[in-house]
């Protein structure tokens, strides 16, 4: 009661109207409606709102109830505002239900997913290890300990390492993000992560080792915002130099680039932001391409220099970082600063929302798949506090804290984890710059400039800053010891507490004065209703207790004054307070511990980590008033205990700035499993490929034949053309070379068809997609109800075919492509059914992504195709096949209804459309076939990480790895190739496999067929309540195309231009 300003109004009100069965400063007795014949709206509301009710939205309703003068209208509004308020309450209680159930829902499959997890392990234990298992917990040493002793085992990035010249890639994707005036808390999406990752950024590139930082974000060009966030690149630091002060090369140092995607001339928040991930992510990735190339040229040797790391902060760029590490195979690190999860279950138990609300508004369950993707595909989870590890990520389908400590524990001992992966999470907390930090030494004079202040006998007052005026004019004594709270003022983070707390202990208001530093304000009554309320309290509060004199609450302040109210508050020997309800992290805490001031802190959240590693104040609970009182007292009256807190403060305030954020978190990332791209030249350049353009921006990258490696073991396509093969024998790389000035000869001094004889015969030779300038991808999923390939399909590749034809310039730089769930055998017997050459297409993406063919390239020499090895080498990342089998066919033939009999089978194994890299199941009975969203959770449950998908008319399912897809694919070939995704068309049907919606959404030209496809696997893509379409599609995009699917080729050939127009081509 005591906190809602306007329900103690309302209270008022009713001892106004000669109400007498409230008695003040009493809870309500509890109404029972049966008991009584008479509804008592009075009694109802109040003990409705005291009891829980967020009356947030009836604060408007209630102001004009106050407003209203006539005693019969304002009765029927109060009489209203509680049948509203019991509609609310009602609904609250059925919200609470449902959250109930579907926690208990979660629990009880995840529980089901351990011990299917243990069962499957506990083959390869011996009978002394099986009581490792899940279900028998280990005892462990404390977590500070086994912290420690995991540590000491890892080598801690030094000096040593300044001859590695690394390129980080951090990404931010939302908000304004600039290096100089950062427009902090202009909006909800520019606030603290903002400042950090550009403040990381700049430090990372100061350490040894390092060579160069981009942080990507988004590039708006608006009138809303400032110009400056429509620069393509901003230097943020230059870079180092070596140990004889030469500088390292011009592209060293920290930059923040800026890649255009959604709608150019808006600003758009973070939660309209999804549907364009895709176009970020290629954008994003031909940066990459072309920076890697131009630092291969400064400092690799002529080699590109891959990304070392690409670190996603957010759930947006952690589903950004997921895809790019996947083209690119290299580690991806995640930071997810606020968790979707967790701020859906504190919206659930306000009881206000449902849960398609909450999604509506806030995109949440999208947010939150894209969370879990981070998951999948993340080597580290950088946390801030152990509470965010345990409290937020403990309810992700992703992470299991106790999983993760078994699978580890395997790994050590070299026992098969059957492709079961959980990332690894390391609590590094944030960093701070400290040089604006004035250490202040413990001096006799130390309220020299106080009293500087309440000098009246003439003397010239020293300049002292303007805040501290501003904050003294409030204190009737400034030289008394100051408690400072610094927050904004919600609710959560418990002023009125703080403030009850210091107005009803005498002893403390003696002794000290109290700041509070609540944000900036002109007019409450312009405020949000939270905001508000906690602002009008604090002033009836002020006044309840008769604080005036006392108490300092100024209305502004800049950003550039924080630092000198802690030093205000650390001369007058005072204390600093956060009483948050829950803290995730507590920066402030760390600025003021920098500043000199103890610390009393709430011991739920962040806190607790900071406090054990300062050891400079003490923690108190919250919601007991009289432990923060006694707190501050002790902190205040014992100054021996006060100096010593300072010092531990100033001692330890190390281990929180940014060289040893930095070195943490390089010692951390070095410890991960490295994989990145191991590409080796195979032959020279091709001039033409070196004519062609990537974009604007990668017209400068050199054409090499690349080859990507998880370990390095595996052999090049052709590397008895790699003349580093041949050592250092100067006869053998004679040899070498005049083999290649053969390959090299110009390709016009033969004929097209005389070329394909030879690419036919060569199989050695790069495939003709090297070549190409553009790419027509054909991904219609036209099946029968049987699986099988539609023969309509046939009718429009040829009008495909016919429409490139139709333009005989562009037709020469022209490739084609087929992108499909069918395997090659298949497709070869549809081809051939069809008279259609396969040596048409200049690739085949089969099995829903899992391998990729070059006909007329990788062949045999009995003229069968070979998938490219680099591929399914890029893709063996967590693929973890075997335990897939067993886990897959347990869930999908297991039925949850009590009443089916043993018999129902859903799936039967299709060993002959399977892979190494693709397993294939056909579905029996589609009635039991679970929803792809449905297998996703318990497969992450259960620690396997893959690409589930429903294909062929919902007759097949497949399961390819985590990097591999039909979209993936895409990407791959621009890297692998250098055929820019930007440059391809990819034509689809209106509906498709569950994949499909992947491959509408990027940078590359879309072309939708109306009627094409008739039915698709769609239906069986997503759960009630999870994310929608939207969430992946651009509703009005560009860069999408509509035709009919029965268009003939001049009708094609039409669209297919007038989308390369509007795409910029």
């Amino acid at each position: 009661m005591a906190g809602n300003e306007w329900i103690n109004g309302y209270l008022e009100a009713i001892l106004d109207s000669g109400a007498s069965a409230i008695e003040e400063n009493k809870p309500p007795a509890p109404v029972n409606l049966r008991e009584r014949s008479d509804f008592n709206p009075t009694k109802y509301f109040v003990e409705e709102v005291v009891t829980g009710v967020d009356e947030t939205d009836l604060h408007r309703a209630w102001i004009k109830v106050v407003a209203t003068r006539n005693t019969r209208e304002r009765s029927s509004r109060l009489e209203n505002m509680c049948w509203r308020i019991w509609h609310l309450a009602r609904k609250k209680k059925q919200l609470e239900m449902e959250d109930l159930q579907r926690v208990a829902n979660w629990r009880r499959e995840r529980e089901q997913g351990r011990k299917d997890v243990t069962e499957d392990m506990s083959e390869d234990l011996s009978e002394g290890e099986k009581g490792d298992a899940l279900g028998e917990p280990v005892i462990l040493d404390s977590p500070r300990k086994k912290f420690q002793r995991n540590f000491s085992n890892i080598e801690v990035w030094s000096d040593s390492n300044k001859e590695k010249k690394l390129y980080i890639v951090l990404i931010s994707l939302h908000g304004l993000v600039r290096g100089e005036n950062m427009e902090l808390g202009r909006d909800s999406d520019t606030g603290g992560q903002i400042k950090y990752v550009v403040e990381l950024a700049r430090a990372l590139a100061k350490m040894p080792g390092v060579y160069r930082v981009d942080l990507f974000t988004r590039q708006i060009c608006s009138s809303d915002v400032d110009w400056s966030y429509g620069e393509p690149t901003e230097m943020l630091t230059t870079g180092a130099e070596d140990a004889d002060n030469i500088d390292l090369g011009e592209s060293g140092g920290a930059y923040i680039v800026r890649i255009p995607f959604g709608p150019r001339d808006k600003y758009l928040r973070k939660e309209l932001l999804w549907p364009h991930i895709q176009e970020f992510v290629d954008g994003a990735l031909a940066h990459i391409v072309n920076m890697s190339k131009a630092l291969g040229e400064q400092i690799g040797a002529g080699q590109p220099v891959w990304p070392y790391v690409i670190h996603g902060h957010y759930a947006d760029a952690g589903d950004t970082a997921a895809l790019l590490s996947g083209a690119l195979n290299v580690p991806m690190v995640l930071t997810g600063h606020s968790l979707g999860r967790n701020k859906l279950e504190q919206l659930l138990k306000q009881g206000r929302q449902s849960k398609e609300d909450i999604n509506s508004t806030y995109r949440i369950m999208r947010r939150i798949e894209a969370e879990e993707l981070s998951l999948d595909a993340a080597e580290l989870v950088i946390t801030s506090t152990k509470q965010e590890i345990e409290e937020q990520w403990g309810l992700y389908d992703g992470f299991d804290v106790k999983l993760e400590k078994v699978l580890r524990a395997r790994t050590r001992r070299g026992v098969n984890c059957h492709g079961r992966f959980m990332p690894r999470m390391a609590v590094i907390p944030p960093g701070m710059d400290f040089s604006s930090v004035v250490v202040q030494e413990d001096a006799a004079e130390a309220d020299g400039d106080l009293a500087s202040l309440t000098n009246i006998e003439g003397s010239s007052p020293k300049a002292i800053p303007s805040i501290w005026v501003e904050v003294m004019r409030f204190l009737t004594n400034p030289h008394k010891p100051m408690i400072l709270a610094l927050s904004r003022p919600d609710p959560k983070k418990n002023i009125t507490t703080l403030l009850k707390a210091f107005g009803e202990c005498r002893p403390l208001r003696e002794l000290a004065n109290l700041t509070l530093i609540m944000g900036n304000r002109d007019d409450i009554d312009e405020m949000s209703g939270g905001n508000a309320s906690v602002l009008t309290t604090v002033l009836k509060l002020i006044d309840k207790y008769d604080l005036y004199g006392q108490v300092a609450f100024p209305k502004h302040h800049k950003q550039s004054d924080v630092p000198e109210i802690y030093r205000l508050a650390a001369k007058t020997k005072g204390v600093f307070i956060n009483p948050a309800f829950i803290e995730p992290f507590g920066l402030t805490l760390i600025e003021a511990a920098a500043h000199g001031l103890p610390l009393v802190a709430t011991k739920n959240g962040g806190p607790v980590d900071i406090h054990r590693a300062l050891n400079n104040g003490l923690l108190v609970d919250p919601h007991d008033q009289q432990s923060i009182a006694d707190a501050l007292l002790k902190l205040v009256s014992e100054k021996n205990l006060w100096h010593e807190c300072r010092k531990n403060g100033w001692k330890n305030i190390h281990l929180f700035s940014w060289p040893e954020h930095c070195r943490t978190y390089l010692t951390r990332i070095a410890a991960c499993r490295m994989r990145h791209p191991q590409w080796q030249t195979d032959t020279p350049a091709d001039e033409l490929a070196a004519e062609e353009s990537l974009n604007d921006s990668l017209k400068d990258v050199q054409d090499m034949s690349l080859r990507l490696s998880i370990d390095g073991e595996k052999t090049s396509l052709n590397e008895s053309h790699d003349i580093t093969a041949a050592g250092n024998d100067p006869e053998l790389q004679d040899q070498v070379k005049r083999v290649l000035s053969k390959m090299r000869r110009p390709e016009s001094v033969a004929k097209d068809s005389d070329f394909d004889k030879k690419v036919t015969d060569l199989p050695s030779k790069y495939p003709m997609l090297r070549r190409r300038r553009k790419l027509v991808v054909i991904a219609l999923d036209c099946y029968d109800s049987k699986g099988f390939p539609d023969k309509k399909m046939i009718h429009i590749m040829q009008e495909i075919f016919k429409a490139n034809k139709l333009d005989p310039h562009n037709a020469k730089m022209t490739g084609f492509a087929l992108s499909t769930a069918m395997p090659i055998f298949e497709l070869t017997e549809f081809f051939k059914s069809a008279s259609i050459k396969i040596n048409d297409f200049d690739a085949l993406i089969c099995g829903s992504g899992s391998e990729v063919y070059y006909p007329g390239t990788y062949t045999e020499d009995n003229g069968k195709l070979y998938p490219d090895p680099d591929y399914a080498s890029h893709i063996d990342y967590r693929w973890g096949s075997d335990g897939l089998k067993k886990t897959i066919w347990k869930l999908m033939n297991s039925s949850e209804d009590a009443n089916s009999g043993p018999s129902s089978i859903a799936i039967e194994h299709d060993a002959k459309s399977s892979n190494p890299h693709c397993l294939s199941y056909l579905i029996k009975d589609p009635s039991l076939a679970k929803k792809v969203d449905d297998m996703r959770q318990k497969l992450r449950m259960r620690g396997l990480r893959c690409h589930l998908m429903y294909c062929r008319n919902s007759t097949r399912m497949q399961v390819v790895p985590l990097l591999a897809s039909r979209s993936q694919a895409l990407r791959y070939l621009f890297v692998r190739w250098r055929l820019n995704v930007a440059n391809m068309f990819v034509i689809l049907g209106e509906t498709g496999d569950t994949d499909y919606e992947e491959l509408i959404a990027g940078t590359h030209k879309t072309m939708i067929m109306k009627g094409a496809v008739e039915k698709g696997s769609e239906e069986l893509l997503r759960s009630a309540g999870g994310y929608l379409r939207d969430d992946i599609v651009p509703v009005d995009s560009p860069l999408i195309a509509y035709v009919s699917g029965g268009a003939k080729a001049e009708e094609l050939a039409k669209a297919l231009t007038s989308n390369s127009k509007a795409g910029g081509m």
